[in-house]
């Protein structure tokens, strides 16, 4: 299964730890928007690439 999840802030603990647990057997794909640089369209093409969108 292929996973994003989209950080709206900075992770903590409990965060990353969900994150590191569905990485086996997963594709797993962060994508951070407090380090900018990210366009719309590529966000969006993401999300319809993936089969499970997380948002934080």
């Amino acid at each position: 299964m292929k996973v994003l999840h989209i950080l709206k802030s900075a992770p903590d603990a409990s965060t990353k730890k969900i994150i590191d647990l569905q990485k086996p057997g997963n594709q797993v794909t962060t994508i951070d928007l407090t380090k900018g640089g990210i366009s719309y369209d590529s966000l969006v093409a993401e999300v319809f690439a993936h089969d499970r969108v997380i948002c934080w």
